[in-house]
């Protein structure tokens, strides 16, 4: 089978302990619709407790089991929740994606005096203080759960650098530690990109390595997760995950997959850099296809579709691109918004779902909707309503059933692109037409094993049939800026 994530939370999902529930009891709907696997929000306790999407985590080991940052549960429920919605998927046969968090830490439980030197936020490398004293929370002593589990204690030597001084100017501050300097990363921007926020893991500390694969042993023996979200990869030596999904396999006996949030929007090469510095341990998520898709829904009808794999990993790295349409930090009121425009979702989720190349994973809000209020960039509140994305169900059955074998492309109109799949020996093929223009359609070669069968609209727009001819060709319609998927009758 065509396999296919679903990243099965947003940035605005509903708290009150209810989405691992409802993941469970979602188990059979998405295994009906080919979804096999589920990439789940961070599951570990987090610095805003019960109201935290999970992405300034505060206790790796606490999974909604002990009463920490005013709360028991997190956001999407308790331990017990959350074990139980795995079992669920588990038996459905789908794997089970985990979202790491290791660049920082949040919500420290003591303040410690150490030395430290503030940097230019624009030039992470240059100092704009001498070395001085400052104090902030880098003690996590986890007081609710004390030694369960681990009995190690984090404080400043496990750092590298904060965003919060005593009694100083919000900056970032680069802790004076044994290294001299921010680790490593393979791209200049701002400087050195090491620092994101809260109190930045040292990686280089071996007391840290240790900890931190001592946890990833732990935590994939009780869940038995299948894959790993790695978050900021961009933020972190690439030399730490090398090692760590190293010895996360070989503890699990498991090729866990994993796949990496390098957000680096038209900017292949970075991406391509990052992969082989890693020397091919992870996928990454292609946020130039994604940022294709949002230029050309703001664009319609102006836009050469023929361009939109153009500068992609998709197109250039297929085996180590998970692609997307849209995500947590892309949908709107969010820190990197470029959502994709409603109308050309179709054609975006038919692009990365029924062709040959890339990792599709589609996101919560376009398989159930969404909707929340947040201030946008005046301050103002907005209420946002995304809708549920047309015909998804059936470009993501049409993926489980029809989405095979060779792919021939007819990328020869800059408003209309076609291309067809053969099919295999257990599947029938499909093709597939998309239009951000005017209502039209693609004469198209299916093969002569298919001559003289009849072909209808998998996704329901048209009524009429196509015939192929005793060549395998046929003329498949589609709407005016829409999708039409066509399959053989019987």
């Amino acid at each position: 089978m065509n396999s296919t994530m679903i990243q099965f939370f947003h940035w605005y999902t509903d708290g009150d302990s209810q989405l691992y529930d409802q993941i469970k009891n979602s188990a059979d709907y998405l295994n009906d619709l080919g979804i096999d696997h589920v990439w789940f929000p961070p599951a570990y306790k987090a610095a805003g407790g019960g109201y935290s999407v999970g992405y300034d985590p505060y206790d790796l080991f606490d999974l909604g089991e002990f009463d920490q940052k005013n709360s028991v549960p997190t956001k999407y429920g308790s331990k017990d929740q959350y074990l139980n919605s795995i079992k669920a998927l588990k038996e459905n046969n789908i794997n089970v994606i985990v979202d790491i968090v290791l660049n920082h830490k949040a919500g420290g439980d003591e303040k410690e005096t150490f030395q430290a030197i503030k940097v230019d936020e624009e030039n992470r490398k240059k100092a704009i203080s001498e070395v001085h004293d400052i104090e902030s929370y880098t003690k996590f002593t986890f007081p609710g759960r004390g030694d369960t589990y681990s009995n190690f204690k984090w404080n400043f030597s496990c750092f590298s650098g904060v965003d919060y001084a005593e009694g100083q100017d919000k900056a970032i501050y680069r802790i004076i530690n044994d290294f001299g300097k921010w680790d490593d990363m393979i791209d200049d921007e701002k400087g050195n990109y090491d620092f994101l926020m809260y109190d930045d893991i040292e990686h280089r500390n071996p007391a840290v390595r240790e900890e931190l694969n001592h946890w990833g042993k732990w935590y994939q023996e009780l869940t038995d997760f299948d894959g790993v979200r790695l978050d900021a990869v961009k933020h972190i030596s690439n030399d730490f995950y090398k090692e760590w999904l190293a010895l996360l396999r070989s503890n699990s006996g498991k090729n866990i997959f994993a796949v990496g949030e390098y957000w680096a929007p038209g900017q292949l090469t970075l991406l391509q850099k990052y992969i082989d510095y890693t020397e091919g341990c992870m996928s990454l998520f292609d946020s130039s296809l994604q940022h294709n898709f949002h230029v050309a829904s703001n664009e319609g009808n102006t836009y050469d579709l023929r361009q939109i794999f153009n500068e992609t990993l998709t197109l250039a790295d297929p085996i180590h691109s998970v692609s997307l349409v849209d995500n947590h930090d892309t949908q709107p009121l969010q820190s990197l918004e470029a959502p994709v425009d409603q109308w050309f979702k179709p054609l975006a989720y038919a692009l990365i779902l029924l062709r040959e190349n890339g990792f599709p994973c589609i996101f919560y809000p376009d398989l159930f909707g969404a909707k929340y209020t947040d201030k946008d960039k005046e301050g103002n509140d907005q209420e946002i309503f995304l809708d549920k994305v047309e015909k998804i169900e059936e470009l993501l059955k049409a993926r489980k059933n029809f989405a095979y074998g060779n792919q021939k492309d007819y990328f020869d109109d800059a408003n209309v692109l076609g291309w067809v799949r053969e099919g295999n020996e257990e599947h029938a093929g499909c093709a597939v037409v998309l239009s951000n223009k005017d209502a039209s359609e693609k004469s198209m070669e299916m093969g002569t094993l298919y001559a003289g069968k009849t072909f209808y609209d998998y996704v329901g727009w048209f009524e009429n049939k196509v015939t192929i001819d005793e060549n395998g060709w046929g003329n498949f319609p589609v709407p005016a800026g829409n999708v039409s998927v066509w399959v053989a009758e019987n």
